[in-house]
């Protein structure tokens, strides 16, 4: 029997000690840092609350549609520059210019266009999202076996069949990877566009704790953020592990 989850548990429990002890011993004052019980009620009082579920699901909304709009796009994009001639040679500058640019940068741009709205969010969402993607179909385009695609040509098939037998199953680990990854980094911005800009969901409700004083409140609201973020991190791993289930690196995966 595998002893990871017992040492998970077990490193949780001296967390939760370490972050109650410190402050009753007067290490670090509970102004900054509440004890984990107080934490942890302050937690319990926000799941009995209706506009917790609200903001919730706002911040969730965001980032299933804005991860969803990125990876169709950029699986469109990448599966169109990789497979024409030419044509990654003529983006390459492009790509490489535009990927490097911070998300929180276009934080100005996205209040003005939209405001402290869901399309702020999206904004952020999507292009921080659509680049991880990108890479990852580019790559797995590029990793497409030539004498295979020659072969193919050479048999007469049409190109969208040459995609769907030939360079989408080798691309779909890469596309699989690109997902984890867009995933992780559209639930980061989606909370970030929320506490920066003020758009409805954990962000805000992050934001209006820390300004009015609630200290506990701020913590638990944080440890809902990441708990989400272990969530959707799971979540995307099991559905990789289902759709390449045929992969051999899958395969001796879960023999291990």
């Amino acid at each position: 029997m595998s002893r990871g989850p017992a040492y998970g548990l077990a490193g949780l429990c001296g967390l939760l000690a370490l972050v109650e002890a410190v402050p009753r011993l007067g290490l670090v004052d509970e102004r900054f840092l509440p004890p984990a019980t107080r934490i942890l009620g302050a937690l319990a009082a926000e799941l009995a609350t209706s506009a917790f579920w609200i903001a919730l699901g706002e911040t969730m909304r965001g980032w299933a549609l804005g991860l969803a709009v990125a990876f169709c796009t950029a699986v469109a994009a990448g599966v169109l520059i990789g497979t024409v001639p030419g044509l990654r040679a003529l983006t390459g500058s492009t790509v490489e210019f535009l990927r490097p640019i911070p998300s929180v940068a276009l934080v100005p741009l996205a209040t003005l266009l939209f405001g402290a709205s869901l399309g702020s969010t999206l904004l952020l969402v999507v292009y921080a999202a659509f680049w991880q993607v990108l890479v990852q179909v580019l790559y797995g385009v590029a990793a497409v076996d030539p004498v295979a695609h020659d072969t193919a040509r050479s048999y007469g098939l049409s190109a969208w069949s040459r995609i769907r037998h030939l360079v989408w199953p080798t691309a779909l680990p890469y596309v699989m990877t690109g997902l984890r990854l867009a995933a992780a980094v559209a639930f980061i911005l989606a909370v970030t566009a929320e506490l920066v800009i003020g758009s409805p969901g954990l962000g805000a409700e992050i934001q209006v704790a820390q300004s009015s004083g609630a200290v506990p409140t701020v913590y638990a609201l944080i440890v809902v953020a990441g708990c989400v973020g272990i969530v959707v991190n799971a979540a995307v791993r099991l559905l990789e592990r289902r759709v390449l289930a045929w992969h051999p690196a899958v395969r001796s995966e879960a023999a291990a």
